[in-house]
């Protein structure tokens, strides 16, 4: 619980890459698991023309108070999984933000030095789990280990709803998210740039 005199929570956070990378889904269920812990929130997706291969992104705003706005010019995090999604939203990212980076895709350094940057191989830990196509839950497990803008049990509970009929896909996108998170709270693994 919150204290009185703790600052109100807002995050807000834009997670980009190709279409059929799961970002939509990680973004609403992110919100979900925000909404469910009692936070206000807004979900906006945004497609390029092609769908599946084309540019994807989505916004998600968290906050204890009602969300005066859901379009964000200079996001508190970006989270990318390919070099189109690095271009476009690494200028936007505001100066000390966090910029989440799936290394196992993007082949460019971050340009910036004013932003703290998480490399983590995403597709090669999901593939580790034996579901390639977790690199999603990969990612949020590493934003939600940094962040702790929604307690990890929200998102759990959340993703045994979003896959109540399909287990074996609950179990590993559950291993997938459990080892982003791992993966960043090693010790060494949170640097920023110089």
């Amino acid at each position: 619980m919150r204290k009185s005199t703790e600052k109100p929570l807002y995050a807000n956070v834009i997670m980009a890459g190709f279409g059929g990378q799961g970002l939509m889904f990680i973004g609403k269920l992110l919100a979900y698991s925000s909404m469910k812990d009692g936070k206000n929130v807004t979900w906006i997706p945004s497609y390029g023309p092609e769908m599946r291969g084309g540019t994807a992104n989505c916004t998600v705003v968290i906050s204890d108070e009602e969300v005066g706005s859901p379009v964000i010019t200079l996001p508190q995090a970006v989270l990318v999984m390919n070099n189109p999604s690095l271009e476009t939203f690494e200028p936007r990212l505001q100066p000390g933000g966090i910029l989440f980076l799936d290394s196992s895709l993007i082949t460019r350094q971050v340009a910036r030095k004013d932003i703290e940057v998480i490399s983590i191989p995403a597709d090669d830990i999901a593939t580790e789990v034996g579901q390639k196509r977790a690199a999603n839950m990969v990612m949020l497990g590493a934003y939600i280990a940094r962040t702790k803008v929604v307690p990890k049990e929200r998102v759990l509970e959340g993703l045994k709803e979003f896959f109540a009929k399909k287990n074996e896909l609950l179990d590993a996108n559950r291993k997938a998210f459990q080892k982003g998170m791992e993966y960043v709270m090693e010790a060494n693994n949170l640097s920023k740039q110089k």
